[in-house]
């Protein structure tokens, strides 16, 4: 091929091509090419498949990393494009999975480490892979990973190829926002993708797979996202990755974070006993409540001016939201019994304790407007009545409740580590990312260098305007986490539901604040 390429062995067969074992004479190197074929394709067909050919090659050449296969050229062969890579002795992990069955979760774990590394590569270089899937996952010999076939990769800034109606990739890694044609999907479509990937190598299937591909779409787009049930610790990152809403799934660097770290090994029941056993002998500093508020309270419950839901004024709802994370902030310690401007009332739910994931619903997502559906309350839930405030809310079992005058319930968790607080009050004028993004140093004031925003997004729930807000911060002892989903329009009401939880449990209770996402009900 083009007077330097030998073929030498066939090594690859797809719909649009086949990729051979080729000898780059010219330096005396082995070489990868695909050779893509189109028999009985019209002129307009031909011209579609050497733009996406060049693409490809233009795409992958943007990007410079050791999980991402390097092109090396693109040439002409019969009439017919071809592309010239990288040689990795490797078998994709699609094939792997049909001939070995699914991986544990620690090899799933790292391979998801090379496939998120190859990602964030891809998209911080403006390209989206849009077909992310076991059989472009390459498992070389050595360990690498290595994601390849950028074949309908599209780069920012460039036109789609696709005609109306037609959609491209393979379906059951299409995520919901490519099915549903809302807005133009983002770097967001390809995680949908990964999580995808990752839960048929721990599971041995697709986790949306039907018998025809309108039933795969229609599974995507509305059914129960099955749980991951051999996944160990690598579950909450597969359900933070297959949440329908791409404004509130799981973002790279916090996927990246969760596969270097405890989701890296197997875990074990008694690694999470010894997490809550560690949470009760270190009881935080404030705990109890304090005589006066420290100069963090003082400078945040000004915002606590209404006595009530039902006597909206013009309130902060998003410093409201927020008081918490500062309280947190400043002393490291646990925000639900800090002091406030009403008295606080509290009453104990009906078991004396709960586990927070244990029961947590299979795909607890912010719905977005094409599937304004309710999650039904999960196993170990049970839903709190907040009627007279606007909403009730999966709270787990056997956490308290703590309620102010200001429009904000606490529910707290037996460790007295964890609160899941919703707050509710007249929306105050501003959208919910401008009030997070008016926050955000008010908060790093009171934490300091601490403080590390892990993504803060405008998004939509249940076709609301809603914004994200995920940062951690170090206390005095510990490293916290936090998540805030902030939604409502001007002339309603403003809600929050906000979860805080020491670091290294969070993919313990992170669940707790999806299922109050999904399963909230507004009454008001």
């Amino acid at each position: 091929m083009a007077g330097r390429y030998r073929l030498v062995e066939c090594i690859g067969r797809g719909g649009m091509g086949t990729v051979w074992r080729a000898e780059d004479e010219l330096l005396g190197r082995q070489v990868a090419v695909k050779k893509l074929h189109a028999p009985h394709a019209h002129e307009d067909e031909m011209a579609t498949l050497f733009e996406r050919t060049r693409r490809e090659a233009r795409s992958a050449a943007r990007i410079s990393h050791p999980n991402v296969v390097v092109v090396h050229d693109v040439v002409e062969d019969e009439g017919v494009p071809a592309i010239v890579m990288e040689y990795v002795p490797a078998t994709d992990l699609g094939d792997l999975i049909k001939k070995n069955g699914p991986v544990g979760p620690a090899e799933a774990a790292r391979i998801g480490r090379g496939m998120i590394a190859a990602l964030r590569a891809a998209h911080a270089a403006g390209v989206l892979h849009r077909d992310v899937k076991p059989g472009n996952v390459l498992l070389a010999a050595n360990g690498r990973v290595v994601l390849t076939d950028f074949g309908i990769a599209q780069a920012s800034g460039t036109s789609t190829l696709t005609r109306t109606g037609e959609l491209i990739g393979s379906i059951d890694f299409l995520s919901p926002e490519r099915l549903t044609g809302g807005a133009v999907p983002g770097p967001e479509a390809d995680l949908w993708a990964l999580g995808a990937t990752l839960y048929q190598a721990v599971e041995g299937r697709s986790p949306f797979r039907r018998d025809t591909p309108i039933e795969t779409a229609y599974a995507i787009a509305a059914d129960e996202v099955p749980t991951a049930r051999n996944a160990g610790a690598l579950a909450p990152v597969i359900a933070g990755l297959l949440v329908r809403d791409p404004g509130l799934r799981m973002s790279a660097e916090e996927a990246e974070r969760r596969l270097r770290g405890p989701a890296a090994e197997p875990e074990t029941e008694s690694v999470l006993r010894n997490d809550v056993a560690q949470a009760r002998q270190e009881p935080p500093a404030a705990r109890t409540p304090t005589p006066a508020p420290t100069p963090a309270h003082t400078a945040t419950t000004a915002a606590h001016t209404l006595p009530s839901a039902r006597r909206r004024g013009r309130a902060a709802l998003w410093l409201t939201a927020a008081v918490a994370v500062v309280a947190v902030a400043a002393g490291g310690t646990y925000l639900a019994t800090r002091p406030s401007g009403g008295e606080a009332s509290a009453s104990t739910s009906q078991s004396p304790s709960a586990s927070a994931s244990a029961s947590a619903s299979p795909s607890p997502t912010a719905t977005d407007s094409a599937s304004p559906s309710i999650a039904p309350v999960p196993a170990g839930y049970h839903l709190a009545d907040e009627t007279d405030r606007g909403y009730s809310v999966p709270v787990p079992d056997g956490w308290t409740r703590q309620a102010d005058d200001n429009g904000d319930v606490d529910f707290i968790d037996p460790t007295k580590m964890v609160d899941l607080k919703v707050s509710a009050m007249e929306f105050a004028g501003t959208s919910p990312i401008q009030g997070w993004q008016e926050l955000e140093p008010q908060t790093q004031k009171q934490v300091g260098d601490t403080y590390h925003r892990l993504r803060m997004n405008a998004t939509r729930w249940r076709d609301q305007p809603a914004a994200i807000w995920e940062f951690t911060w170090q206390g005095k002892t510990r490293t916290w986490h936090a998540i805030d989903l902030g939604f409502g329009e001007e002339g309603g009401t403003a809600y929050a539901i906000y979860l805080s939880a020491p670091d290294d449990q969070w993919a313990t209770y992170k669940p707790v604040f999806d299922n109050a996402v999904a399963g909230i009900r507004i009454t008001d």
